[in-house]
């Protein structure tokens, strides 16, 4: 009996020593963060400049602004959580082949973008490129984009606003669900400060949403992409768009994923040049 305990009161320790462990280091595990120095000089093919905005905590963020001649709209495009504008800078051409602007900002710790972390501060930080954006373009000619953790901040955006329309790639329901899709037997519900909970915003979205995902996708489950699609309401246009060999970061291999991009670009811009000669 008393080995059984022992037994026991072991594997209870390394049960709490993994949820201590997980707790500590959590951020390291869910933004993988590449910083930049501020003298970095980027080099992409086409216009850009560099953008800073200053945020009431001293946080001070960067991001890239592609330009392209006489623009059909702009796309707010929120990366993923691994690596900086030097790698990300280069899906801009899938939007400004199109005719369309791109503002591509590093989050808080990436890049050149410098902050303390927090979810409340990722989501105003979100918030605060959209309305910088506002001052330039009319709603209705922002597209928001979110890959993967971007939609975390994506989603929340278009629930405020009203953007032209949402493009979501390989995005979750919430945070939550993808911890336990990795190990399922931490109460992350107690271990995780990062909730991002989109499912719970979805339901105030009244834009166009367009989600992509791959069924095969290890890491974030096609069933939360489901649970996220089913929270949007009923009379919101929506479509998901599977592709059933494509994975987390691979949908880009897939003709079809372009061909779907570039569909929705020219069928959102339609209905903006519909709305204006209504109006």
């Amino acid at each position: 009996m008393v080995p059984i305990l022992i037994i026991l009161g072991l594997l209870v320790a390394l049960y709490l020593l993994l949820c201590l462990v997980y707790y500590v280091i959590q951020e390291r595990l869910i933004f993988v963060r590449f910083i930049v120095d501020r003298n970095y000089r980027f080099k992409f093919r086409g216009a850009f400049e560099e953008v800073l905005l200053d945020r009431p905590d001293g946080a001070q963020l960067h991001a890239l602004y592609f330009h392209v001649d006489r623009p059909r709209g702009v796309v707010l495009y929120f990366h993923g959580n691994t690596g900086s504008l030097r790698r990300w800078g280069k899906r801009a051409p899938r939007f400004t082949k199109q005719g369309w602007d791109v503002l591509m900002p590093d989050p808080r710790g990436y890049g050149k973008s410098r902050g303390r972390l927090s979810e409340q501060a990722l989501l105003q930080d979100a918030q605060a490129w959209y309305d910088h954006l506002r001052k330039q373009w009319p709603e209705r000619d922002i597209l928001l984009y979110g890959r993967s953790l971007g939609s975390a901040m994506a989603v929340p955006v278009a629930a405020e606003g009203s953007p032209r329309a949402l493009v979501l790639e390989s995005p979750f329901a919430d945070l939550i669900e993808v911890a336990r899709h990795y190990f399922a037997y931490l109460p992350y519900g107690l271990l995780l400060k990062y909730r991002f909970d989109n499912a719970a915003c979805a339901g105030r979205l009244r834009c166009p949403v367009h989600i992509f995902h791959g069924v095969r996708d290890q890491v974030v489950p096609y069933s939360s992409a489901l649970r996220l699609y089913s929270a949007i309401p009923a009379d919101v246009p929506r479509q998901l768009i599977a592709f059933q060999k494509g994975h987390h970061s691979d949908l880009a291999r897939f003709a079809r994923f372009h061909r779907q991009l570039s569909m929705i670009l020219r069928a959102e811009e339609r209905k903006r040049d519909d709305q204006i000669t209504m109006s």
